[in-house]
C-alpha cells in the first residue's frame, strides 16, 4: 500500500501521505487521526533518535492497517523499559511510543545496536 523512505524536514509531507493512503483504506474521523497520530510520533523518534531519517511501510490485512518504522539509528540504550507508563506531569518528551500504544491494538519494537524497528497493528474499527 505504502513504502517509502523519509528524513528530517519531510514528516510533515509524510504525514498527509499517510493521512491519504489510510483514508482511501477505509479510516475516517478519529480513527484516521490516531493512526496518523502513531504514524507521526514514531518516524519523528526515528529522525529524533534514529539517525534522521528512516523507513515507513503501511499495508492492510485481516481488518487492520499495520504500519513498520524502522531506522538506522544505535538502538535503544540497554534496560529501556518502553513507555507503558504515563509520562510524568509535564515532562517535555517520552510521549511518543506511549500515545502509540494509547490508541493501538498491538506495538512490536525490535531495537538492536543496527537500528530499531517499531511495528503497530491498527484495526479498522474498535
Amino acid at each position: 500500500m505504502l513504502r517509502v523512505s523519509f528524513a528530517r524536514g519531510h514528516i510533515t509531507g509524510l504525514r498527509r501521505t499517510v493521512t491519504e493512503h489510510a483514508a482511501r483504506a477505509g479510516l475516517a474521523g478519529r480513527r484516521l487521526e490516531d493512526f496518523v497520530l502513531a504514524v507521526n510520533e514514531v518516524t519523528t523518534n526515528a529522525v529524533l533518535h534514529g539517525g534522521g531519517h528512516g523507513r515507513l511501510r503501511v499495508w492492510s490485512r485481516d481488518g487492520c492497517l499495520w504500519c513498520e518504522v524502522s531506522d538506522d539509528g544505535p538502538g535503544l540504550p540497554p534496560g529501556w523499559l518502553g513507555d507503558t507508563r504515563p509520562p510524568r506531569g509535564l515532562d517535555f518528551g517520552g510521549r511518543g511510543l506511549w500515545l502509540t500504544r494509547m490508541v493501538c491494538e498491538h506495538v512490536l519494537i525490535v531495537s538492536g545496536p543496527r537500528g530499531t524497528t517499531v511495528t503497530f497493528v491498527f484495526p479498522f474499527r474498535r
